[in-house]
């Protein structure tokens, strides 16, 4: 692995982090003011990506996108984590589960998707299934040809501004030793169609703007040519495009470290008291060099991972590692920048008590910081035979 960034790759962080610097900061205090992104700012985004030619940039060029690989997507996700999700979520990323598509769904879903026509948005979540995927309600079940869905998904990221959904639906049930386990199937879904209702989430205090809402179903019919994949087949789709996603989380997680710190930085050669900076008492200057250190350590484990993806190598135990590595780092990144602020980290009147919010969540989507653990501990005792 070459610790150094091509020409290409600082390219690609440089034009990321001067369009997040100047099309997203800008518009950050309005979207935590009102709680809102206007739809005209959100397409106005939304051009400017496509016209920068980064719209899509994480599919393949055989469909549109800028075919980018692991490794340079998890750059231009660090530098977007910089900037407010509500905002970079229209410099647009589609599911790459899109890519499963087959047939007339490819017309329909995957290449509007690239093109920035139309966004989807993910559903596995319920109320009562959060990391246990196989507990889901949500259930299709076979009558006259179609299936028939009845339920509720939650925690549904961007489903205010999505034109159609990639939904994981339980279509079935098998005995094992260890006792029912459900089948589960992936749907595409478009916003209206009868028995389907979009509504409004939650008030959440992490990331004000970007949205979560609830999925309803009640006996929404759905044609066999709305599954995504393989009939039960939605964990082989999951495993086969959906791991990386925890990449994603990792590397927002360090790009938005790293512009709280440079707050904290600033402050600390700033701010005087006793008659001194305050980065010169070593109770800041070593919460300043911890800081950075833990930053770093968090950056190179996560471009690791992503490095080992595009190197065809298993690397789930090392994606688990950067999430739960980087997301905790944030934690103590925001936490330690309010403390050096002060009373006025907490102030609104500037972003830290922002960041601090916004850093909670990150622990919990994705995969919760406990199922990273288990994930990386498994990896390490199965082979052992415990």
């Amino acid at each position: 692995m070459n610790f150094g960034l091509s020409d290409e790759q600082e390219m690609i962080v440089s034009t990321v982090r001067s369009f997040v610097e100047n099309e997203i900061y800008p518009h950050e205090d309005l979207v935590e003011r009102t709680g809102e992104v206007p739809s005209d700012l959100a397409q106005e985004i939304k051009r400017k990506t496509l016209d920068l030619g980064f719209y899509a940039c994480n599919f393949p060029e055989e469909v549109g996108g800028a075919g980018l690989n692991h490794l340079d997507f998890a750059l231009v996700e660090r530098e977007l984590g910089r900037g407010s999700m509500a905002l970079t979520h229209f410099f647009g990323r589609p599911q790459n589960i899109l890519m499963a598509c087959e047939g007339e769904q490819r017309e329909k879903y995957l290449l509007p998707a690239v093109r920035g026509e139309r966004m989807d948005a993910l559903a596995m979540t319920e109320p009562e299934a959060g990391s246990d995927v196989r507990g889901m309600r949500c259930t299709a079940v076979r009558d006259g040809g179609d299936w028939v869905v009845n339920g509720t998904k939650h925690f549904i990221s961007g489903a205010d501004h999505a034109d159609f959904f990639i939904v994981f639906i339980a279509t079935g049930v098998d005995e094992t030793p260890k006792g029912p386990k459900k089948r589960i199937t992936a749907f595409l879904v478009d916003r209206g169609h009868p028995g389907f209702e979009v509504r409004d989430g939650y008030q959440s205090v992490s990331h004000r703007g970007y949205k979560n809402c609830v999925l309803e179903f009640t006996d929404c019919r759905l044609p066999d040519a709305q599954v995504l994949g393989e009939v039960d087949g939605g964990f082989d789709v999951m495993n086969t495009w959906l791991y990386a996603t925890r990449i994603t989380v990792a590397t927002m997680s360090v790009g938005r470290a790293r512009r709280c710190f440079d707050y904290a930085l600033d402050y600390a050669a700033e701010r005087k008291q006793f008659g001194q900076q305050i980065g010169k008492f070593q109770g800041v200057s070593f919460q300043i060099a911890d800081m950075i250190t833990e930053i770093d350590a968090a950056d190179y484990l996560t471009l690791a991972s992503a490095w080992r993806l595009d190197q065809g190598l298993d690397a789930n135990r090392e994606i688990a590692s950067a999430k739960v590595y980087a997301t905790e780092m944030l934690a103590h990144v925001t936490d330690a920048t309010l403390q050096i602020f002060g009373g006025m980290g907490l102030m609104s009147d500037f972003p830290i008590e922002r960041f601090w919010r916004d850093a909670r969540v990150e622990r919990i989507w994705d995969g919760t910081s406990e199922i990273q653990r288990h994930i990386i501990s498994r990896s390490l005792l199965r082979p052992l035979g415990a």
